[in-house]
């Protein structure tokens, strides 16, 4: 996991919804438990401060860290895909959101960016210029976003016969793929890694560790996946280990981690 990504779990974790900022050296001390250096910490916050993802406060000589409103969008992000989508799609209505574009050899840049924001979304590619989800999406933002509205066809609709919904997934998604990493989940965490200082490390490669897995994850529906899908063992061995450590973690952190009222500073 990169720095960032184990940053964004960070501050969903203590900052987001807090009205707080962090000061830098809590923010080294919490990292080192993780193994990421000093030198890495503070390139990572300059380089989210230069994104608009955290504002720079300043109390005497210290310097903090807050949300900027930017940054509490993607945690929002973050938190809807924990915590109330989860990893297994129970509700699917038997609908699909098809995307379909055309974009010439010479706009080869903007054909990426836009099969990387699809895939991001949910998307996965069933032939040549036509990527699926299952389910109802709302893809304005990302076509909007790329300015590719005119070269985009967006629409919803239903398989017919002879093609089966299940043959859909597996040729749009790569569900051994997906399978896998949810069974190296398991085998991570089944066993949490004792040569970490404490649970507040073990809590914040946990969350980094999940929301990298859902965010890959399509949200395919559960019926057409087999019964035995490895991400249902893993939601509720996530969800277990992270109420766990809300009780273990947040006196380390309230002990590692300085901050101040934004309003304050």
């Amino acid at each position: 996991m990169t720095p960032q990504s184990l940053m964004l779990n960070f501050l969903g974790l203590y900052v987001f919804d807090r009205g707080i900022a962090v000061y830098s050296g809590s923010v080294i001390d919490v990292f080192a438990r993780v193994d990421v250096s000093e030198e890495a910490v503070r390139s990572t916050l300059t380089r989210m401060t230069s994104r608009g993802l955290l504002a720079k406060h300043r109390n005497g000589r210290k310097v903090y860290f807050g949300l900027t409103p930017r940054a509490t969008d993607v945690l929002r992000d973050g938190e809807r895909r924990i915590w109330q989508r989860g990893a297994v799609n129970r509700d699917w209505d038997g609908t699909w959101t098809l995307v379909g574009f055309s974009l010439p050899e010479g706009r080869r840049g903007e054909r990426h960016d836009l099969r990387t924001q699809l895939q991001w979304a949910g998307f996965g590619p069933v032939q040549n210029g036509l990527w699926i989800a299952p389910g109802t999406h709302d893809v304005t933002e990302v076509v909007e976003g790329l300015g590719l509205a005119g070269n985009v066809t967006v629409f919803t609709a239903q398989h017919a016969k002879p093609t089966e919904a299940a043959d859909l997934a597996r040729r749009a998604f790569d569900t051994t793929a997906i399978a896998a990493r949810y069974q190296d989940f398991l085998t991570r965490w089944r066993e949490p890694d004792d040569s970490l200082p404490d649970d507040l490390a073990r809590q914040l490669l946990l969350h980094a560790d999940w929301l990298d897995l859902v965010r890959q994850d399509p949200h395919l529906p559960a019926e057409l996946l087999a019964a035995d899908w490895p991400a249902i063992e893993a939601e509720e061995l996530f969800q277990a280990l992270a109420t766990r450590y809300v009780e273990t973690a947040t006196p380390i952190a309230a002990a590692a981690i300085e901050s101040v009222d934004v309003g304050a500073v």
